[in-house]
């Protein structure tokens, strides 16, 4: 229903977006020449337009059977679709070509009013916002009404003289090119379409440390008022939501200035952190993986052996020891199970190897890139490699698959899978390629689950599948992978003695199903709204003694299900009314409230409540540890039993 798209402009035009008044902000010599530049152009391409078509009648047949008539060099589709009443249009097709509403026609021809239904209107709206504010950040001060004012068609060739300024950031000229080529296609967008500015935000450029002056403007665009209301009800549950929210609310982890992009997780927040791993652990003991433990930091050999250092250095940190010996603390964990592999002769009996390794990794992303737990510079990854033979890689892909549906079926998780092949350029024999994505489109369609094609997406090293989850409100995450790589078997010379005594070179697969725990567990926080299952929970159990005697009684059950591997804390605070600590104890997410007084005491059970507020009754203390035993081992997502 909408489209996001991001626009960078000056920090001086940013500020000036607070003025509403009608005028032109004073510019510097080189936004004057851009504007000269801009209306020479506009000015040549209209008079162009007025002399090479004659203006003669013509017929326009509609995509509804209608015909119209006009005038040639002078009717647009725009007015064909303000004369047949159609609402909505952003961009037109004249006998198949993509053709923009404000650009006269000039024969006889056939014409399609296209939407925002339609993947080519949707274009329109991200493309033109795009080019409106970009050049409004330059011309005018006050951006806000000036965007009808500058809606043009452009071409490479007008786009030129605006990057001959030496201020104009290089990293911003290939961008901006390509957008207005594509723009050159399309016209205005429909005064039926709205927009809304939403964030402001500094750049930062890549291997900058400070501000580049220039500011991110993102937005959003839509075909009509309803679904611009629908949206701002989205953006509101996505608020209500947000982790970092939920993560101070319930006081499971924080950031720190001392280790930016580094998370500090609280008692509450470990819990999660582990549980998750430790169930990723209990799957590993049933699929035939081991877990490895390897360093953090290793020689820059390691890397140059393995390519990394080649290419990806520059998201390494690095440090000096005595000597100027130089070290990079471990983005990813391949190159050290690559290590592990070669120690010694491997057979094709000991194959497959599964190596999992929970080992804590660190990329240097860009301060600006940075946002609570979904982009880190430290994190974890349930990160594992598989070494096999070329015969067993179809039947590890699919176990790998049955694992990342297993896993996802647990969180509630709908999703779908993408072959990702390959991209240009890439490393390794065109064979080699076609050989390792048709193994992959074998596994997955004996997987039986929904997949499509993905193509020129995958590594540089070898093709893969990856995994695209859908939460409870409908977004989309990307979090498993699973990814075949040619390249550091080669690199290494990995090799194993096969069943014909030579030596031949094993299949590696990298696989992950969480992903990033960190990441997950801001997924998880925002799919469940903070109202964690029972397994999962760092809050599972809230006692509430009611006078009399229950106090010791409270203590005893408190003990009880802490022993039995339970979060279960008690309210004994005497200053607060009964219905205030379940109160309390509702807000703060805790699954399960526990009422004792006397009677309860007596007869050795609990009154029990759902964090919902559903009554369960007066139940026998032993049967309801049994019952949520049972609950938390089979990792249910049930509120009841």
């Amino acid at each position: 229903m909408t489209q996001l798209f991001r626009v960078v402009i000056c920090r001086s035009a940013a500020r000036a977006t607070l003025c509403v008044h009608r005028r032109y902000s004073k510019v510097c010599p080189a936004s004057s020449e851009r504007l000269r530049v801009f209306e020479s152009f506009r000015e040549k391409h209209s008079n162009k337009r007025r002399t090479d078509v004659p203006e003669t009648r013509l017929s326009i047949q509609l995509a509804d059977g209608r015909t119209v008539k006009g005038t040639a060099g002078v009717t647009t589709p725009l007015f064909v679709a303000q004369s047949v009443r159609v609402k909505g249009a952003l961009v037109s097709k004249v006998n198949g070509e993509l053709w923009e509403l404000g650009r006269p026609l000039e024969a006889d021809c056939e014409l399609q009013l296209l939407g925002f239904d339609t993947v080519e209107g949707r274009q329109v709206i991200i493309l033109l916002f795009f080019s409106h504010l970009f050049f409004a950040s330059f011309l005018f001060s006050a951006l806000t009404n000036t965007l009808p004012s500058i809606r043009r068609s452009v071409t490479h060739q007008f786009t030129l003289p605006f990057l001959a300024d030496p201020r104009f950031p290089f990293l911003f000229c290939h961008l901006f090119v390509h957008s207005l080529l594509c723009l050159s296609l399309f016209s205005p967008t429909s005064p039926h379409s709205a927009s809304v500015t939403s964030q402001l935000s500094p750049v930062t450029l890549a291997n900058q440390t400070e501000s580049s002056g220039l500011m991110r403007l993102l937005g959003v665009a839509f075909p009509g008022e309803k679904d611009k209301e629908e949206w701002e009800r989205e953006q509101e549950e996505a608020r209500r939501r947000d982790h970092r929210r939920i993560g101070t609310d319930q006081e499971l982890f924080f950031f720190n200035d001392v280790s930016p992009g580094s998370c500090f997780f609280l008692p509450k927040g470990a819990y999660i952190y582990n549980t998750l791993t430790d169930f990723i652990k209990s799957e590993y003991r049933r699929r035939g993986f081991n877990e490895v433990v390897t360093p953090t930091l290793y020689s820059t050999a390691l890397w140059e052996r393995s390519g990394h250092w080649e290419h990806y250095s520059e998201n390494m940190f690095t440090v000096t020891s005595v000597g100027s010996q130089t070290y990079a603390l471990k983005p990813m964990n391949c190159p050290a199970h690559c290590l592990m592999f070669e120690q010694r002769v491997r057979s094709w009996r000991e194959l497959p190897l599964r190596w999992a390794d929970f080992g804590a990794l660190h990329r240097n992303e860009l301060s600006g890139a940075l946002g609570g737990l979904t982009r880190v510079r430290r994190f974890c990854q349930d990160d594992a490699h598989i070494f096999c033979t070329p015969e067993q890689l179809e039947e590890e892909i699919v176990a790998c698959l049955d694992f990342v549906k297993s896993v996802y079926q647990v969180f509630g998780f709908s999703f779908h899978c993408l072959l990702s092949t390959r991209p240009t350029p890439c490393l390794g024999e065109p064979e080699q390629w076609d050989n390792a994505e048709q193994q992959l489109e074998r596994s997955l369609q004996h997987f039986g689950e929904r997949w499509e094609l993905n193509p020129g997406d995958g590594a540089f090293y070898g093709p893969k599948i990856d995994i695209q989850i859908k939460d409870a409100i409908g977004r989309q995450h990307q979090c498993a992978t699973i990814q075949l790589d040619f390249q550091l078997p080669i690199r290494f010379d990995l090799q194993y003695v096969g069943r014909d005594g030579q030596l031949h070179r094993p299949v590696m697969i990298h696989r992950a199903v969480l992903g990033s725990l960190e990441r997950m567990i801001a997924i998880l926080a925002e799919n469940f709204g903070g109202k964690w299952p029972l397994w999962l929970s760092p809050a599972q159990v809230m006692v509430i003694p009611v006078g009399g005697n229950s106090e010791s009684y409270s203590k005893q059950v408190v003990r009880q299900f802490c022993e039995a591997g339970f979060m279960a804390d008690l309210n004994d605070d005497q200053g607060a009314t009964l219905n205030k600590k379940i109160r309390s104890a509702q807000l703060a997410q805790y699954n399960y409230i526990f009422v004792v007084g006397d009677k309860e005491s007596e007869s050795g059970t609990v009154n029990v409540r759902s964090r919902g507020g559903k009554q369960l009754g007066r139940r026998p203390t032993e049967e309801v540890l049994t019952s949520l035993t049972q609950l938390r081992d089979t990792r249910s997502n049930l509120d009841e039993f």
